[in-house]
């Protein structure tokens, strides 16, 4: 194209760029809504820049020179838009979008131009492919710094995600949880519960889950999780509960109870002494909600096991098989409040059998079943069946 043609089009670059900003403005909603005045100066400026480097190539391609020339400093410029509109939380749509519009009110002002001052028609259809493929050009590169970007940014939010769930677990104290949370720019929800759940089913767990569930592995949990688990830390599930309860089903988790957002740690204590007493079958979910006596009662294992053996004394001398029996015909007597009938049905035995094996009982315990204290012990030590032999 000649010079004196490319040389109209420069002078007309400010005012291309004026009417391909407005058309953008126009017609891509997410410029409308964000545009500011502050902006629009920063932005007409790099389209005439980068249609300024279209007119370069031109140029090169009018003479004969390498046409590659004016590009990687365009295809620079372009990455670093496409990575700011990232930052500034545009979609890539709108982007594309933007090159589409821009593309065409450029060509629209820039041919009428050239056919103003005479350009035969094939000079014009190079000028059109020429026009296109450097906007392919600088869209491309725009995609993939909006790309990276949201892959950079997305890394780190996620790393921050990760230290915020390892202090949660571990207790940290609220105002360190506090900035994390800032930080990564996590909005606390009012609870959150923790979850225990084996490693290979975290993956297809988690999208059912609220978005600011947090994942934590297990050997970052100084508590100490069973090997090939992981913990989920699933917001405000004390109102969906029981929808928690169905996601997990089929997955052997234990769910903890619901806390403030700074103490599910103690969620996870719970947790984890229900995993120990109770656990979870592989189609299984262990609700702690449903066992909160077998979780208190099995706090402290030592002093349970000291506590069962001084109320269950009596039965020491008995063969093991036959101890069991009696403890386990006690537990049921003393839950169902001697009801014999539903003692024998509890134990899937006859009434009768429920008789002999009480009356066994009696003649070793005596008098001390009348004792509500002692009554009251023999509950507790009954309750969570610790598999060591009486």
């Amino acid at each position: 194209m000649a010079p004196e043609v490319v040389a109209q089009l420069r002078e007309r670059l400010p005012v291309v760029a004026e009417h391909a900003l407005a058309a953008v403005t126009a017609e891509v909603p997410e410029y409308a809504r964000t545009m500011s005045d502050a902006m629009a100066r920063t932005i007409e400026p790099a389209i005439v820049g980068a249609l300024g480097g279209f007119l370069r190539l031109l140029e090169e391609d009018s003479t004969g020179g390498d046409e590659q020339t004016p590009m990687p400093a365009a295809r620079k410029g372009a990455y670093d838009l496409g990575r700011g509109e990232a930052r500034s939380g545009r979609s890539v749509d709108a982007l594309l979008s933007a090159y589409r519009i821009g593309a065409r009110v450029s060509w629209r002002e820039m041919s009428a131009t050239a056919v103003a001052q005479g350009v035969p028609a094939p000079v014009l259809a190079r000028f059109a492919e020429l026009v296109f493929a450097y906007i392919d050009e600088l869209s491309g590169a725009s995609v993939s710094g909006h790309a990276d970007e949201l892959t950079a940014s997305g890394r780190v939010r996620e790393q921050r995600l990760g230290r915020l769930g390892v202090a949660l677990v571990n207790g940290a104290a609220g105002a360190k949880l506090d900035d994390l949370a800032e930080h990564a720019d996590w909005s606390p929800p009012e609870t959150l519960t923790a979850v225990i759940l084996p490693v290979d089913r975290v993956h297809d767990t988690v999208p059912h889950l609220d978005v600011r569930a947090l994942t934590v592995p297990g050997d970052a949990v100084e508590l100490g999780v069973p090997e090939e688990t992981d913990v989920l830390l699933v917001p405000d599930a004390v109102r969906t509960r029981a929808a928690l309860v169905r996601t997990l089903e089929g997955r052997s988790a234990v769910v903890g109870p619901a806390r403030e957002w700074r103490r599910v740690a103690e969620s996870l204590e719970l947790a984890l002494r229900a995993h120990r007493l109770l656990a979870p079958a592989d189609d299984e979910v262990v609700d702690t909600e449903q066992h909160r006596a077998t979780v208190v009662v099995g706090a402290d294992p030592g002093a349970l096991d000291d506590l069962r053996s001084a109320v269950l004394a009596p039965l020491e001398d008995l063969k093991p098989a036959a101890a069991r029996r009696l403890a386990e015909t006690l537990s049921a007597w003393l839950l169902h409040l001697g009801r014999r009938g539903e003692v024998a049905e509890a134990l899937h035995v006859h009434p009768q059998t429920v008789r002999y094996r009480m009356d066994q009982v009696r003649e070793l315990y005596g008098d001390r079943l009348e004792d509500p204290a002692f009554v009251q012990q023999l509950v507790i030590a009954l309750a969570v069946e610790t598999g060591d032999s009486i």
